[in-house]
């Protein structure tokens, strides 16, 4: 079994920053893809950022300039660095991994439970 976590959301103003951080355990062969995506209130989930196991990033249009991800392949964590925060980057902040339990199984996806991020104006 796989396990995604996330940790690192909280409350900050506008203008600041926060770091999120994400973890992957458990059965593990080799990860692909790993990714932050988000949900606001009343919205559908949408892709912030990906970045593949050769270190290939991939932004939303919204956040490039202002985030960076990145991942340790060795520790099997990815981090998002979000910076110039506005009150519309408010919302539950999900880490996604694209993970391949065994020499034998093929890649699965897996999410962690998601971590609250309020930008208050």
């Amino acid at each position: 079994q796989v396990q995604v976590a996330e940790s690192g959301g909280g409350l900050v103003q506008a203008g600041g920053s926060l770091r999120l951080s994400c973890a992957a355990s458990g059965s593990i062969f080799r990860i692909n893809a790993m990714g932050w995506y988000r949900a606001a209130p009343g919205k559908q989930r949408e892709l912030v950022a990906g970045i593949t196991s050769g270190g290939t990033t991939n932004y939303a249009d919204s956040v490039k300039g202002r985030f960076t991800i990145s991942r340790d392949n060795a520790k099997n964590t990815v981090d998002l660095q979000m910076n110039s925060l506005k009150p519309e980057d408010t919302a539950v902040y999900y880490c996604n991994a694209n993970v391949q339990a065994t020499f034998l199984s093929g890649f699965n996806y897996y999410w962690g439970q998601g971590t609250q991020v309020t930008v208050s104006s």
